[in-house]
């Protein structure tokens, strides 16, 4: 691989969420496992249904189209999109071409891989109805009309990254986007994200800026998560550069779709590319254009909340955060959110980043959750650090409660009191048990003298054994030294 440059552009299709109806007909638009529960006529096309556009969709499109840096729109356009699928029941798409404008063009977005900045160049952003999805049940196929006509966002890419690195990356920064703009979920467990890679190689000595000394241009279509992103990517890199070792480049790479195999790991054939002129693009007729006034746009770009950098920042120069801890606390909009309901509640930013970061996220990762889903609230989080603020018991019982807390669905303050792990922090109660342990272990007492410091260690032990772990720790530590001092 090291003797070539890979060129990459994307299509990422995520569906618009956040709005109460379809784009183009009053059906929910609400995420539902019973099939076929979210339909009106318009949606199955019958004769002398008419679309009526969804002004909510429009309006998150174009605040998606600034947050992009794209030049919105003087007026909004449809159009249709010819082709046939089983799941696209008119035979045409309702779609937006760059010719008039879609929602955004020629827009950029920094986003950072592995710890640089980069740029990332949009070519369109534009706002379609997404087509129903086929179930194939071995010989048969099942159609759920659910997705039919629900809004979406389809983000066009220059062929700007050149590792499947910088290609994920930027698709986590844009569902961050998406999930903190409140534009959707950008939940890929739902359907809602879909990405098309295209993908392309050429020899490194060659002229890059040359386009003719780029190989021939492959499409993987349809792939649903940001890991089968990167394998696929990073598989179609190494079938592309062999092709070319081995003298077959001709007759191997094509011009052509083919899809992503998450069971062979490995990308298929699905048909040759089709080309723009071959959908027959034209003004769809059932929606006259009409005008995007300069005073919506403003409005809408007053309304963009606060974004993941922008939480980032905070976290890092008002909290007093890591950037590594801060960047991990914003990639998931509701673990930042978890994150500020806990310092909202009165919990230190720091203790409670190290708690989320830590324990919290590793049990999400381990049992693949969202924070959405435990039952550990923000506010039993709090009384847990709290309980450590104030001696009430060590740091490595909290680990030990947390653990518990969100295997057990208990909360935190119970099972302290359940389990009697209240730390002892009364004086004359600890001195009493750190006498007896030094009268058993006057060897210990010895080795101290003779500069062996860290026998104190063992003695905490000790001491900690003997009263079940509710010694407080440090008051012991400074306890047994003084003792033995004296002695």
């Amino acid at each position: 691989m090291d003797n070539y440059l890979v060129m990459i552009g994307l299509e990422m299709h995520c569906e618009i969420s956040e709005t109460k109806s379809k784009v183009f007909s009053s059906a929910r638009n609400d995420y539902s496992d019973l099939p076929n529960s979210n339909i009106r006529p318009v949606d199955m096309a019958f004769p002398g249904t008419l679309p009526v556009v969804n002004k909510e969709a429009v309006r998150k499109s174009l605040m998606a189209s600034m947050i992009l840096n794209c030049k919105q729109p003087e007026y909004m356009y449809f159009e249709r999109k010819n082709y046939y699928y089983p799941d696209l029941p008119k035979g045409f798409q309702i779609t937006q071409e760059t010719k008039p404008a879609p929602v955004g063009i020629y827009g950029k977005l920094e986003y950072e891989c592995n710890g640089e900045v980069k740029t990332a160049l949009i070519n369109n952003l534009h706002l379609e109805e997404d087509a129903a999805a086929s179930e194939h049940l071995g010989s048969s196929t099942v159609i759920n009309y659910n997705r039919a006509g629900v809004p979406l966002l389809e983000l066009v890419t220059e062929p700007c990254f050149n590792s499947a690195d910088e290609a994920v990356s930027f698709l986590e920064t844009m569902r961050s986007i998406y999930q903190y703009a409140g534009i959707s979920e950008a939940d890929s467990k739902k359907g809602q994200i879909r990405c098309d890679v295209n993908i392309s190689i050429m020899d490194k000595n060659l002229d890059q800026n040359d386009s003719k000394n780029w190989g021939t241009k492959v499409e993987i279509k349809n792939v649903n998560s940001f890991g089968g992103v990167r394998d696929a990517i990073n598989y179609e890199i190494e079938r592309q550069i062999d092709a070319k070792e081995d003298g077959n480049y001709d007759e191997l790479v094509l011009q052509e779709t083919r899809r992503w195999d998450e069971e062979t790991g490995t990308t298929i054939r699905m048909r040759s590319k089709v080309d723009a002129i071959d959908y027959k693009y034209f003004v769809e007729p059932n929606i006259p254009k009409y005008k995007i006034t300069k005073e919506w746009l403003e409005e809408i770009r007053k309304s963009i909340p606060e974004l993941a950098n922008e939480r980032k920042e905070k976290y890092i120069n008002e909290y007093g955060i890591s950037n590594y801890d801060a960047t991990i606390l914003v990639k998931e909009k509701a673990v930042a959110d978890y994150y500020e309901e806990t310092i909202k509640l009165g919990a230190n930013p720091k203790s409670s980043s190290n708690w989320i970061t830590s324990v919290i996220l590793g049990h999400l990762n381990k049992f693949d959750l969202s924070i959405n889903d435990i039952f550990l609230t923000p506010n039993m989080l709090v009384d847990l650090i709290k309980l450590i603020d104030d001696s009430t018991i060590s740091s490595k019982q909290a680990k030990e409660v947390l653990y518990e807390a969100l295997t057990e669905e208990k909360e935190p303050t119970k099972i302290v009191e359940e389990k009697g792990m209240k730390q002892i922090g009364d004086i004359d109660t600890i001195n009493k048990i750190i006498l007896e342990v030094l009268d058993e272990q006057p060897a210990s007492i010895e080795q101290y003298k003779n500069g062996r410091t860290n026998i104190v260690d063992f003695l905490v032990g000790q001491v900690m054994k003997k009263t079940k772990g509710q010694a407080n720790p440090a008051m012991t530590r400074s306890m047994i030294i003084e003792e033995i001092e004296k002695r």
